[in-house]
C-alpha cells in the first residue's frame, strides 16, 4: 500500500516527544500501565528507559528515533489495520516502522495479552 509522499514526510518529521504522551494517555485510559508501554517500546526498538527519556529530551523526529533503533527481527510479524492502513502493505520503511509502534500501542490499549503483542507465539 502506498502512502503519499506528504504523509511519509509528516511521519518522518513528527517528534516522538509530542506523540509519547498520547501513547501513555491511551494505554492508561484503558487500564494498562506506562511500564507495559515501555516494555512494548523496548521490544520493538531495543531502547531502555534511559534511552527513551534521552530521545524525548532531545525532541527527536521519528526519522531519528528509528535510525537509532535496533528493530526487533519479529517486527515483520506485526500485521493488521492501523489508521486506515494495512501495516504489512506500507511500502515506505519509516512510515511502516511508525505504524508498527502505533499498532503495538493500540493492541496494548485494547487489552491484548503481552505475549501476543510481543509476538511470542
Amino acid at each position: 500500500m502506498n502512502t503519499s509522499p506528504e504523509h511519509d514526510e509528516r511521519m518522518a518529521k513528527m517528534t516522538f516527544a509530542t506523540v509519547y504522551p498520547h501513547y501513555v494517555s491511551k494505554v492508561e485510559k484503558k487500564g494498562r500501565t506506562k511500564a507495559e508501554l515501555h516494555q512494548v517500546i523496548y521490544w520493538l526498538t531495543g531502547f531502555d528507559e534511559k534511552k527513551v527519556e534521552e530521545l524525548i529530551q532531545r525532541k527527536v523526529t521519528f526519522e531519528t528515533f528509528f535510525e537509532e533503533a535496533r528493530l526487533n527481527p519479529n517486527a515483520e510479524l506485526i500485521k493488521g489495520l492501523i489508521c486506515g492502513y494495512r501495516v504489512e502493505e506500507i511500502t515506505n520503511p519509516l512510515t511502516r516502522q511508525v505504524r508498527y509502534l502505533d499498532k503495538l500501542v493500540d493492541e496494548l490499549a485494547k487489552g491484548k495479552k503481552m505475549e501476543k503483542i510481543l509476538r511470542e507465539g
